[in-house]
């Protein structure tokens, strides 16, 4: 992930100097006034600018995958606000505090990674990621992310993912077919999951052996063509997953 880190104090610019020892391919932006600061800690690697913070948003959304903001929360938010877009296009923003102490998602934490950035920088600082993503916290399936370390693609339409989505969370009764693909994805799936499957998942190895009835969703990791006496039944209920 391509990353800049945003700092606007001297003990700010100190703490981006920790967090550049361990992230590649990031670069440091502070204020005109803080150049020599900068320079200090990540002599290769600054950026300084006039102006305000704020009129620096528009590049950094731009030319950033992620982004890493050593400012208030409130702040943050009221920053980057006129600029979202949408979740699959905004980049990962991650607020931490002058201290080190706190890790915090406030931008694409699920999808666009600020998440696992967090954890990332709370194990390099000592920090406590501040985590309010539903599978996130409770380590279940997230199911627009699975497969996707794998290659996988999925096929569904945004509102049958939100669906699918809150039928996990919820511990409704979920099915995952898996009839191709490496069977290995749970320890990899959204930056590792260490724990048991999801005890709503029920799984199987074809999806004819279902009963489209008795599951709020089901997730179907193929090759094959969806049959045609199956596609009334899992109308809305159906995401499906191509492995590579």
């Amino acid at each position: 992930m391509k990353l800049a880190i945003v700092a606007i104090t001297r003990h700010g610019i100190a703490l981006a100097g920790r967090m550049l020892a361990v992230l590649p391919d990031t670069r440091l932006f502070v204020p005109e006034k803080f150049r020599a600061d900068a320079e200090r800690v990540a002599p290769d690697a600054s950026c300084s600018y006039p102006g305000k913070v704020g009129d620096q948003i528009p590049a950094l959304f731009a030319a950033f995958e992620g982004i890493i903001a050593i400012v208030s929360v409130g702040a943050v938010v009221r920053l980057i606000a006129p600029h979202l877009r949408d979740k699959t296009q905004d980049p990962a923003v991650v607020v931490v505090d002058e201290a080190g102490k706190f890790a915090i998602p406030v931008l694409s934490g699920h999808l666009g990674g600020a998440n696992a950035l967090a954890r990332q920088l709370a194990t390099a600082l000592g920090a406590t990621p501040v985590l309010t993503t539903a599978s996130d916290v409770r380590q279940t399936l997230a199911v627009d992310l699975l497969g996707r370390e794998l290659g996988w693609t999925l096929e569904a339409s945004h509102e049958t993912l939100v669906r699918a989505s809150a039928a996990v969370v919820n511990d409704e009764p979920v099915a995952l077919v898996q009839e191709v693909g490496r069977t290995d994805w749970w320890p990899h799936h959204a930056n590792g999951r260490s724990g048991p499957l999801p005890a709503n998942l029920a799984l199987f190895d074809q999806l004819e052996a279902i009963d489209p009835t008795a599951f709020a969703a089901v997730l179907w990791i193929s090759h094959r063509e969806l049959p045609t006496a199956l596609a009334e039944p899992l109308r809305g209920k159906l995401v499906i997953y191509r492995p590579g």
